[in-house]
């Protein structure tokens, strides 16, 4: 049996024992229960981001604690188990240590003995899980920036704007259980915008409001909607009392870079997000004969895009009275990024489903470990009834 160094009393006494070695251990005097201690499991490649202090626990008293790294996050459980596991604390732990012999080991008394300070019942692990990103919509829908908003809000007392439901990047980080980069990518999917250092989403007419008026000036200046000028575009719009920021916002949510020259940027309108948009628009007034929507839709869509019904999918749908079909408003960005619950509502909505109808409300669930085709096994169930039917979706 290899025998440990004499004095070595802390953990290192055990980090190389050889197969079927063993080493005599004894209660350390501060042995206890000790509740701060708790022993967490880790995949080898959270390792690093655990030693060099890239991690945070994120969630409020009320919530379950998720443990978050740059870019992903990661439930807390805690597993368990019916072995006795022996924690040794590292010899230069000053706060175990009741005097300075037991901190240097050199109690000749108990030399090669290792001090047990806790039998812990078991450990936490780590599962990682989809970012909590309902909560970000909630927070940032209470206070849409609206027509008449100054954007610099300094003199503001901090009291106010926390009433008025206003956050900044640390407050968000603070209430939203996500990663950074996942948070990131959440206010990039609700179309939020940075206003005088806080996050907000505008006001649905307002963002009408921008777009129309880009359109009609593209119209009297005879602007290409495949290449616009940044800086032309957003001096225009600023001449016509539009806030700087929101006039670069409008051409970000409805638009992507083209160019990126030397002095300015260009811009293309996106065909499909624009043409979303108005069928929006008229379908805020309820569902309509298909025939009068796509009349209407068609007129209200500038000049040179094609509207197209498949660019609505997740948006609308569709039913049969009689010999007339109609559509309403029913758009994927409204459900619960939870699949349980988004299964809930989608079924109370429809009890039964074919799949092209419903593919499009279920692609953006991101589940870790599972599968569109494991979301569909858990929550639904398929039915055919004959062989060359569609298949039908109802719940589970």
């Amino acid at each position: 049996m290899e025998q440990p160094r004499p004095g070595r009393r802390g953990a290192e006494a055990v980090l190389n024992l050889q197969p079927s070695s063993s080493i005599s251990i004894a209660y350390h005097p501060l042995f206890g229960p000790h509740d701060d201690l708790i022993l967490l499991e880790l995949d080898e490649k959270l390792v690093p981001d655990v030693l060099q202090q890239r991690i945070t626990l994120r969630g409020q008293p009320d919530e379950d604690a998720v443990l978050c790294t740059g870019s992903k996050t990661y439930a807390v459980k805690f597993v368990g188990t019916s072995n006795s596991v022996l924690l040794i604390p590292p010899s230069d732990q000053s706060e175990f240590c009741e005097d300075s012999l037991d901190c240097d080991g050199k109690d000749d008394g108990e030399r090669g003995v290792v001090s047990v300070i806790k039998v812990a019942p078991g450990s936490m692990e780590l599962v990682e899980v989809a970012p909590r990103l309902d909560k970000l919509k909630l927070l940032l829908s209470v206070s849409p920036y609206r027509f008449g908003e100054e954007i610099e809000m300094e003199d503001l007392e901090e009291t106010e704007k926390s009433n008025r439901g206003l956050y900044k990047w640390d407050d968000l980080v603070q209430e939203v259980q996500a990663s950074d980069d996942e948070l990131r990518s959440g206010l990039q999917a609700l179309s939020a915008v940075e206003i005088g250092s806080y996050w907000r989403i505008v006001d649905e007419k307002y963002m009408d409001t921008i777009l129309r008026m880009l359109l009609h000036n593209s119209v009297l200046n005879d602007w290409s909607l495949d290449a616009l000028n940044e800086d032309e575009v957003v001096g225009v719009l600023e001449s016509d009392g539009f806030p700087q920021k929101l006039a670069r916002h409008c051409l970000d949510v409805y638009g992507s870079k083209v160019d990126e020259s030397v002095g300015s940027h260009v811009w293309r309108l996106d065909e499909r997000r624009v043409c979303v948009h108005f069928a929006r628009e008229i379908l805020k007034e309820g569902k309509k004969k298909t025939e009068s929507f796509m009349a209407e839709w068609l007129q209200k869509i500038p000049e040179g895009m094609r509207a197209s019904f498949d660019m609505l999918e997740g948006e609308i749908l569709t039913e049969r009275f009689g010999v007339e079909t109609w559509v309403r408003p029913f758009s994927v960005s409204s459900l619960p990024s939870s699949p349980a619950e988004r299964f809930s509502i989608l079924f109370r909505e429809r009890p039964k489903w074919e799949w092209k109808d419903l593919q499009p409300y279920i692609r953006d669930l991101n589940v870790p470990g599972l599968s569109s085709e494991g979301l569909l096994l858990k929550y639904t169930r398929r039915t055919q009834p004959t062989m060359d039917a569609e298949p039908v979706l109802s719940a589970r």
